[in-house]
């Protein structure tokens, strides 16, 4: 059987604080290879796209999290919602499919240490 493949879009944040992002549509995503897999091809991938600023392809990004998957509902928040980390936050030895990633699910991609001091601090970024 030939592997699932989806299209997903990549959020690619820099700053929580400034609400600095951008995302990047990948076609073609094998449903069968782990997170982990799918962070190196993008940590491999990002540098080489010249469309995106400097800062962005520069960036130290290490974690994934669904914002928003096709046909349910969206958070208000404007950059990534704070809430539901154990359901949502991707872990590396799953398979995409495992960790919930369908068609047209968008993920998030950040630093997790960016992350986690937004998450303890979210009212200094307004």
């Amino acid at each position: 059987m030939a592997p699932e493949k989806v299209t997903v879009t990549v959020r690619l944040i820099r700053s929580f604080e400034h609400r600095n992002f951008r995302p990047v549509v990948y076609h073609g995503v094998n449903l069968d290879q782990t997170v982990r897999e799918f962070i190196v091809f993008l940590k491999q991938d990002i540098p080489l796209r010249t469309s995106l600023p400097s800062p962005f392809r520069n960036y130290k990004y290490d974690k994934l999290k669904i914002i928003h998957q096709a046909h349910k509902s969206k958070t208000n928040e404007l950059v990534l919602g704070l809430e539901d980390d154990d359901r949502l936050l991707l872990k590396e030895d799953s398979t995409m499919k495992a960790a919930g990633i369908a068609h047209e699910t968008e993920i998030a991609f950040f630093c997790e240490e960016d992350y986690k001091n937004y998450k303890a601090n979210p009212i200094s970024s307004w």
